[in-house]
């Protein structure tokens, strides 16, 4: 279904992704954070559409559709460097830092910090270029702990 979509991302020099497929990205990146703990839990579907709804201007409905694609998306991505390698190309760095507190969120959830999960994050600040310090920032801002 998003074949397309997924060629374009593993393209050694990957085009510039539109809007939807920027969207597309960064959805996928938080439903594989998500399940990074192998508990895709309620509370975190109903975040991930929440930060849709709110980071894009959708409706609730619209966010649902873009989450379920990037269900189909993440399910069938090879691997996490894809998708941060497009937000990052597609997005200035104060917007990459915004993708990092929405991770956080995600991650915080369910109350749980599992380690796979700390991994995925210090991993994914890194391909997004966000600075360690930024990224402990925003997982603090994220924690209430500013």
């Amino acid at each position: 279904m998003f074949a397309d979509f997924l060629s374009r991302l593993i393209q050694p020099d990957p085009p510039e992704l539109s809007p939807l497929d920027s969207r597309r990205a960064l959805s996928a990146l938080l439903v594989r954070v998500a399940r990074t703990d192998g508990h895709y839990a309620p509370d975190e579907i109903a975040l991930i559409d929440s930060i849709l709804q709110s980071r894009f201007g959708l409706s609730h409905e619209d966010a649902k559709t873009l989450r379920r694609e990037a269900e189909v998306i993440e399910g069938e991505a090879p691997d996490t460097v894809r998708f941060t390698r497009a937000i990052k190309d597609a997005v200035p760095y104060e917007d990459r830092v915004g993708v990092i507190e929405a991770l956080w969120q995600v991650v915080l959830a369910d109350g749980v910090r599992d380690h796979h999960e700390d991994a995925l994050l210090r991993m994914a600040a890194n391909l997004l270029g966000v600075s360690d310090r930024d990224s402990a920032i925003a997982r603090k801002r994220m924690t209430g702990r500013e």
